[in-house]
């Protein structure tokens, strides 16, 4: 049995940052506990999040296509776009940090110590696993307005500053426009172990270089590297 201070802990947070209290706040432990900490804590610790993040990340997509699919009739490529714009990691991450969800995250010592990189997955995972917990514990309406207020609220600054669109894709098209070349991509500098790698690339257009971007992987430097090349055509 949990302990009853732990109980009331999770139930005040619920509270405050939901506004309700779950009937079984047990969902919302589990929604909170990653596997390193089961793997740490066997005799007090049962179960991990990974079951409720699999239910939510159905229903945040879900309640998102719903949400594109009656407010707006574009094509299903812009809306797909859309979609996975909300629901990328870096979205639901922010939403869960927003929220206070660290603090509340049960990890191994060593989790606790990770990288940048796997505390953000670890953070969009959480959000995707309280998802799911609210969702059985009050229902699809209750968890679509949680979707609505802390993912869908973010969609007119995603509008407005056309983030939805692949960076190096956008980059392409403007870089072919203002100056009648294809972007470049070249490697400036790696650190950090095989399984831990940080990447430097930088975006040249004509010779010139553009932007410059930092990821765990090329792939995600190269579209750091296009959002700063294209910000420089912005303010050009």
């Amino acid at each position: 049995m949990t302990d009853p201070i732990i109980i009331e802990r999770y139930q005040a947070f619920a509270e405050k940052t939901f506004g309700f209290r779950f009937k079984n706040v047990e969902l919302l432990l589990m929604a909170f506990t990653h596997r390193s900490y089961v793997n740490e804590h066997r005799s007090t610790a049962k179960a991990h999040n990974e079951r409720l993040e699999f239910l939510g990340d159905a229903v945040l997509e879900l309640a998102v296509t719903e949400y594109l699919y009656v407010k707006y009739t574009d094509p299903e490529g812009v809306l797909t776009s859309w979609r996975a714009a909300l629901v990328r990691t870096e979205s639901i991450s922010a939403a869960a940090s927003k929220m206070g969800f660290e603090d509340m995250l049960r990890l191994s010592r060593g989790e606790k110590r990770g990288s940048d990189r796997a505390k953000h997955q670890i953070l969009a995972n959480s959000f995707e696993a309280v998802t799911g917990a609210i969702y059985l514990d009050q229902g699809y309406k209750v968890a679509e307005k949680f979707i609505t207020d802390h993912i869908l609220a973010t969609f007119d600054e995603i509008l407005r500053t056309g983030s939805w669109r692949d960076p190096k894709s956008h980059l392409q098209e403007v870089a072919q426009n203002v100056e009648g070349v294809t972007p470049s991509y070249r490697v400036l500098e790696e650190v950090g172990p095989d399984h831990d790698k940080i990447f430097t690339l930088g975006v040249y257009v004509a010779g010139k270089l553009k932007g410059k971007g930092i990821g765990p992987s090329k792939q995600a430097a190269q579209q750091k590297a296009a959002e700063d090349a294209l910000t420089q055509y912005e303010q050009a």
